[in-house]
C-alpha cells in the first residue's frame, strides 16, 4: 500500500486509460488498479479518474459505492472475508468466526487498532465443497479450522507479502466426469471444424444439439447466437459469464482451472459464428487468484495463432479475448447487469427490450454465455450434435455439471446426464439419508424426500448447477433464513418488489423462528412472493422467494412447530 502522491496518481490513471481506452468502460479496471496500489480509492483518485475519462465525479462515486470490494477510506492491510452462505455455514463457520475474533480482538465489521486486519463476512466464495472458506485479500483458504486461523494470522503478521502459498489452495474436486469432461478430444479440434464451415452451419450444429445455456436460465444457445449474428453492427462482442456467485455453485471454478483452453476455444467459435472480433471473460472478484492462470493461457493461444488476426489461418477472421474483473456483486451474474458493470457502471439490470443480442456492450450486439456453455460448444463442434444428444432427455439434451455440497459423503463436481433423478444423484454422492435437496442454488427449489423421484431437467426441477444436500437434522427455517439473508444483501435495490420483498421475507422467516408469525401474515408473505415473481425487474427478484416458498410449503411441521411452542 503506497502513499498517494498527486503526480503519481495522475500517471497511474493515465496509464490505465491508455491501456483500456479513455471511455467509461475503462472505469472498473482503473478503480481496481488504484485500489490494488493504494489500498483504497480516495476522493482525489475519483476526481482524477473523472477528469481523464471525461465523466462526472459523481458517476465515479456511483460505481465505487455499489461494489462491496471497493473502499473509499483507508482499509486494513489484510482484509479477511469469511464466507457466510449456507454450505460454509453447514461446515461450522461459526467456530471460525469466533476464533478470528479471539485472535484479532475485534468483531466482524471492525478493524484492529493498528490497521493490520479487518474482519468481514462475504457471500458465497465458490468453495462450497471445501468450506469453511475465507479470503485474505486475494488469497483463498479452504477447510479452515480454528488451528489454521491462528496460523494464517501469524503468517500475516510475519510479512504476509513474502508468504507464497500454492496458487490454488484448494482441490479442483472433480468427482465424476462424463462425455464432456472425460471425453477424448484433440486440442482445438472443435475450432478447426468450425472454421471450415460457413458461419450459419456452425450455429446450426449447435441448434441441432439442443444445447441450452448452462448458467441457469436455459435459453437455447443457438437462438442467442443467431440473433446476435443477424443484428447489425460494425462491432460485436462475445462475453463469458464467469461471475459464479450462486450459493452452492462452483462448477465453473473447475472449468476455469482445468478446462481453460476448451472455454477459450468455445468463445472463439462463438466469435466466428456471430461475427465478433472481441471476447471478454467477466471473472468474479472472488476468483481473482485465477486470473494469472487465465492470462497465461491466453498468451499461449495468441502465440500459437489461436487468437488475433487470421485465427488458424482463417482469412478475414480476427478475434481476441481479455479478462475483466468483477468487484463483489452477485447481481452481475444477470447478463444485463454484467454488461452495465463492463461499461463501468453500477451492476443494475437493464429494462428489456432491447436485448443484449441487439444492444449490448457499448450499444453493440453481444452474446453472453456461461463458462460451461462454451466448453460444451467446443465439444459439440468436434464430435457432432448427435454425440451430444445421446445423453439427457428430449427437452434437456446432453450432460450437466453439478456442484454438490452439504450433508453428503463426497461433495465436489459431478457430470451427469440431464434428467437424472434427485434420488439417483443422492446415491452417487453419498447423501441417501437426506430430508431435502436444494436444486439450482439459493434461487432454486427445495425438494423434499417425498419428491426425490423428480428429474433434474428444464422440464422438471430446473438445474442451475448447484445441489445442496440437507441431512435429517438440518433446521430448514435456518436454511431459509440464510438464503433470504443472502438475497436481502445482494439485491441491487433498483426495483421495489425485490428491494422491499427480500427484506420482508427475511423478517417473516425470523418471525417464524420465534413463533410469532400469524397465519394471516404468512399468507401475506406468500402473496408477496408471487408479486415478486411477477413484478421484479430481473431474475434475482423473480426467483429470490423460491426457497422460502418451497420450505414453507414442504416443511410445515418445522415451520408451524415453532408456532406451537
Amino acid at each position: 500500500m503506497q502513499t498517494i502522491d498527486n503526480d503519481n496518481l495522475r500517471r497511474d490513471v493515465e496509464a490505465v486509460a491508455e491501456k483500456y481506452g479513455r471511455k467509461r468502460a475503462s472505469l472498473m479496471p482503473l478503480l481496481q488498479t488504484l485500489q490494488a496500489k493504494y489500498g483504497y480509492i480516495s476522493g482525489p483518485a475519483m476526481q482524477t479518474a473523472a477528469e481523464v475519462l471525461d465523466i462526472r465525479p459523481v458517476e465515479v462515486y456511483d460505481t465505487v459505492s455499489f461494489y462491496s470490494f471497493f473502499r473509499t477510506e483507508k482499509s486494513a492491510r489484510y482484509t479477511i472475508r469469511l464466507c457466510q452462505t449456507i454450505s460454509c455455514d453447514m461446515k461450522n463457520k461459526q467456530r471460525i468466526a469466533r476464533q478470528l475474533e479471539n485472535e484479532l480482538g475485534v468483531k466482524f465489521g471492525q478493524a484492529t487498532p493498528d490497521g493490520a486486519f479487518a474482519l468481514e463476512y462475504a457471500n458465497c466464495l465458490g468453495m462450497c465443497d471445501q468450506g469453511p472458506a475465507m479470503l485474505v485479500n486475494d488469497r483463498m483458504y479452504v477447510k479452515v479450522t480454528p488451528e489454521k486461523v491462528a496460523e494464517i494470522v501469524s503468517e500475516c503478521r510475519s510479512h504476509f507479502g513474502a508468504y507464497k502459498p500454492g496458487l490454488y489452495d484448494f482441490e479442483p474436486n472433480l468427482r465424476e466426469g462424463g462425455p464432456l469432461l472425460s471425453g477424448a478430444s484433440a486440442p482445438n479440434a472443435g475450432l478447426r471444424v468450425a472454421l471450415a464451415k460457413p458461419r450459419v452451419d456452425v450455429i446450426n450444429a449447435v441448434r441441432q444439439s439442443g444445447l441450452r445455456g448452462r448458467g441457469g436460465a436455459g435459453f437455447p444457445t443457438a437462438t442467442k447466437w443467431q440473433l446476435a449474428a443477424a443484428a447489425k453492427g460494425e462491432q460485436k462482442f462475445v462475453v463469458c459469464n464467469a461471475d459464479e456467485g450462486e450459493p452452492g455453485t462452483f462448477k465453473d471454478r473447475l472449468l476455469l482451472l482445468d478446462f481453460t483452453d476448451p472455454m477459450f476455444e468455445g468463445m472463439t467459435i462463438a466469435g466466428y459464428a456471430i461475427g465478433a472480433t472481441k471476447g471478454i471473460v467477466y471473472l468474479r472478484g472472488e476468483y481473482a487468484f485465477l486470473r494469472e492462470r487465465l492470462e497465461d493461457v491466453l498468451a499461449k493461444r495468441r502465440k500459437a495463432g489461436l487468437l488475433g488476426k487470421g485465427v488458424l489461418g482463417k482469412a478475414g477472421f480476427e478475434f481476441d479475448i481479455e479478462i475483466r474483473m468483477g468487484a463483489g456483486a452477485y447481481v452481475c451474474g444477470e447478463e444485463t447487469a454484467l454488461i452495465e458493470s463492463l461499461e463501468g457502471k453500477r451492476g443494475e439490470p437493464r429494462n428489456r427490450p432491447p436485448f443484449p443480442v441487439n444492444t449490448g456492450l457499448d450499444g453493440c450486439p453481444t452474446s453472453v454465455n456461461n463458462v460451461e456453455t462454451f466448453v460444451a460448444c467446443a465439444m459439440i463442434l468436434d464430435k457432432g450434435a448427435d454425440w451430444f444428444k445421446k445423453q439427457g432427455t428430449e427437452k434437456s439434451t446432453g450432460t450437466k455439471l453439478f456442484s454438490v455440497s452439504g450433508d453428503c459423503a463426497t461433495p465436489g463436481v459431478y457430470e451427469f446426464p440431464m434428467g437424472i433423478t434427485v434420488a439417483e444423484l443422492l446415491r452417487a454422492v453419498g447423501g441417501e439419508n437426506a430430508k431435502a435437496v436444494q436444486v439450482g442454488g439459493a434461487s432454486g427449489v427445495c425438494v423434499p424426500a417425498s419428491q426425490f423421484a423428480r428429474q433434474i431437467a428444464f422440464e422438471d426441477a430446473a438445474p442451475g448447477g448447484s445441489i445442496i444436500v440437507f441431512g435429517p437434522k438440518r433446521d430448514m427455517l435456518h436454511v431459509a433464513e440464510n438464503f433470504m439473508g443472502f438475497f436481502a444483501e445482494e439485491s441491487c435495490g433498483q426495483c421495489v418488489p425485490c428491494r422491499i420483498g427480500c427484506a420482508k421475507l427475511l423478517e417473516g422467516v425470523r418471525m417464524l423462528q420465534r413463533g410469532e408469525c400469524s397465519m394471516a401474515h404468512l399468507n401475506e408473505l406468500k402473496g408477496l412472493s408471487q408479486t415478486m415473481k411477477i413484478a421484479s425487474k430481473c431474475g434475482l427478484g423473480q426467483t429470490a422467494s423460491n426457497a422460502f416458498m418451497s420450505i414453507v410449503n414442504h416443511f410445515g411441521d418445522e415451520v408451524f412447530g415453532r408456532q406451537a411452542e
